[in-house]
Formats: structure tokens, C-alpha cells, sequence
């Protein structure tokens, strides 16, 4: 058994692609899920779960949070310990808000604490987009703040970059009471895209990494703009349009699905966070559809051991 008899994991929630910047960009926010792990001699594995939603949350050896665990000890070739495992959610599920990147971010840290620090921390941000399959949720929910990443010249190492994200800007996070799969919102996107396509979404990602650093109005406007995913998927998300309305009536830069979404995200400038908060939800209402809609601020720090 570990020489460490339990381990917590703090992993912050995180908003995805914002806009352009589909598979590639994401922000950590300050809305936490958290895993306790504590080792026991003997029984079979015992998962309890608190807070919203947490029926929902699987029990059993198939959990997610779990077997990210064991892929921790399956690739260092070690037998893991039993384990009992107390999850707190703060996450909402199934809502583009990266739930199931917490879950691979504190099983992979967990185990890692139990193994004696083993991998390095490129090494665990490996596994944990190796499980994900794609890095702008995991990223920064390992890391922190906003990351860009992208494989290296040899595509056998990922480039990670660290984006400035001027303090005024405020992500408002609009978060239905209806949910969407992210196998659901990958099948209505085209296999393929044209030149045009592409050459937008690469022109409007490099203006958005300056415009989030500087707080330019409009910069924002424009480089929130995507054609690679949104088109797609806005039709997937009731009310859609007239949520956007409210947004860039109320004073909002723009808004875009929070990773695969139902979620919706609006940037805005501290000024007028509050009244574009208060403008979406009263557009969802006005649809018959409920909404909590809360006006988050980065999480700089990441995954952490408590």
C-alpha cells in the first residue's frame, strides 16, 4: 500500500474553443470539482458523490475519475491501491463547462501522489490528453489561466503557450437546465472545410489572443467570430439567437458555446458584466427555458493537491 493514506484533488472547471479557437484554446474558471481519495486494506471500490446532479455521477469501476486513476498505474506498470473515493461537484455535467476534464486532470493527480510523484508534469498532461483525446479542456484545468496548445515541429510533444487575459474582461457563463453530449455536438460538424473556412478561423484566432491581452473592444467583437463549429451547432441549442441578442444589446463583446456547449459564453468588460448576466438568463426565461448564469473569473492556479 502507498505511504500516503489519502489524497484531495481541487480541479477547476474550464470554457473551451472560445470562438475560433476550436480544440486548441481554453481558460480555467473558478468553479471547482473535488475528489478525495483514501486508501483501504480490503472491500471493493467504494465511490460516494455529493452535490448537483450527483445521482447522475457513475459508482462503479466504469466511473471516469476512476479509471483515469488506473491509467496513472497502468502505465508506470504498478498495481494500484485500493481505494475509496468521495467526490464534491461543483461542476454542472454534460454543460461544455469541462467536467469530464476534471475528472482525468484529479484521477491522473491522485495517483500520481500515491505513486510517489512518478511523472513529471508534462508527462501527466500527456496521459490526461491522451484520455480526453484533445487538449483545451485538460490543459489549462491541469495548469490554469488560458492556454493554447498545439503539437511541436515533431508532433511527439505538445507546445503549450500561456495567453494574457486582461482583468477586465469578465467570462459570463449562461448554464441551461438542459444538457448536450460532446459525441452529439462532434457528429453535425463537416468532415471537411474549405480554404476560406480555415483561413478565417486562423486569422480571428490570432486576433483573439491580442485583443484578450489588451481588452480592445474591437478586436473582441470581430475575433470571437468562428466558422469551423458554432454554424453547426447553434441550431443544436434552443434559443440560441435570442440569448446572442440579449448578450450584444447589453453590452457584450460577443458570445460563443462554451466548449461543446449547451453553455453559453459572453465576454464582457467589468462595466457591463452584471446587466449582459441579467439579460441572458431573461432571454433563456423568456424561451420557457431555466438558466443559472454566473460572471466567473479565471482560475490562475489549476489542479491542486490539498
Amino acid at each position: 500500500m502507498s505511504v500516503v493514506s489519502n489524497v484531495t484533488v481541487k480541479v477547476p472547471a474550464t470554457t473551451a474553443n472560445l470562438g475560433p479557437g476550436f480544440d486548441c484554446i481554453g481558460a480555467a474558471l473558478r468553479l471547482y470539482n473535488q475528489f478525495k481519495f483514501t486508501c483501504v486494506d480490503t472491500g471493493s471500490l467504494i465511490i460516494q458523490v455529493s452535490g448537483p446532479e450527483c445521482q447522475r455521477v457513475e459508482s462503479d469501476q466504469t466511473n471516469l475519475l476512476y479509471q483515469s486513476f488506473l491509467k496513472l498505474y497502468e502505465y508506470i506498470n504498478q498495481t494500484p491501491p485500493r481505494v475509496k473515493i468521495d467526490i464534491e461537484l461543483g461542476v454542472p455535467l454534460a454543460r461544455g463547462l469541462g467536467s469530464s476534464a476534471t475528472a482525468i486532470v484529479g484521477g491522473l493527480m491522485a495517483a500520481n501522489q500515491f505513486a510517489g510523484l512518478r511523472l513529471s508534469l508534462s508527462k501527466l498532461i500527456d496521459l490526461a490528453i491522451a484520455i480526453e483525446g484533445h487538449p483545451d479542456n485538460v490543459v489549462p484545468a491541469m495548469l490554469g489561466g488560458c492556454r493554447l496548445v498545439a503539437t511541436s515541429y515533431n508532433s511527439h510533444k505538445w507546445e503549450i503557450c500561456d495567453i494574457t487575459w486582461h482583468h477586465h474582461i469578465i467570462p459570463v457563463l449562461a448554464i441551461p437546465h438542459f444538457e448536450l453530449s460532446t459525441p452529439e455536438a462532434r457528429r453535425v460538424l463537416p468532415t471537411e472545410v474549405t480554404h476560406k473556412a480555415a483561413i478565417f478561423n486562423t486569422s480571428h484566432l490570432g486576433l483573439l489572443i491580442r485583443a484578450l491581452a489588451t481588452n480592445r473592444e474591437d478586436w473582441l467583437k470581430a475575433a470571437l467570430q468562428d466558422q469551423l463549429h458554432q454554424p453547426y451547432r447553434q441550431a443544436l441549442i434552443p434559443g440560441y439567437d435570442s440569448v446572442h441578442r440579449a448578450a450584444m444589446s447589453n453590452g457584450a463583446y460577443g458570445m460563443v458555446i462554451s466548449g461543446a456547449g449547451p453553455t453559453l459564453l459572453a465576454l464582457a468588460d467589468t462595466t457591463y458584466a452584471q446587466q449582459v448576466a441579467t439579460a441572458m438568463e431573461m432571454a433563456w426565461q423568456k424561451e420557457g427555458i431555466k438558466s443559472v448564469v454566473r460572471s466567473l473569473t479565471l482560475d490562475t492556479q489549476g489542479a491542486v493537491v490539498l
